[in-house]
């Protein structure tokens, strides 16, 4: 699945997920689904590993763990 940018029209936060391209997603932090696509960098070539586990690390800290696997949560 994809990683999408989000930003939430009720609550005004911006999120990433991953998601399928159809897929309409609930904001994690208030659960509407007014949930607006935002446009995306693209990633340049042979660093997208780098920027990926960048990103990931950011969102874990953030505490946005929708974008982990149920093992990688700890749960």
């Amino acid at each position: 699945m994809p990683l999408y940018s989000f930003h939430c029209a009720k609550c005004d936060k911006d999120v990433e997920l991953l998601v399928g391209m159809s897929d309409r997603p609930a904001c994690p932090a208030c659960g509407s689904r007014r949930m607006e696509r935002l446009m995306s960098r693209v990633a340049p070539p042979a660093r997208s590993g780098k920027i990926i586990k960048a990103a990931r690390a950011q969102a874990a800290r953030e505490g946005h763990l929708s974008n982990f696997s149920r093992s990688e949560r700890g749960h």
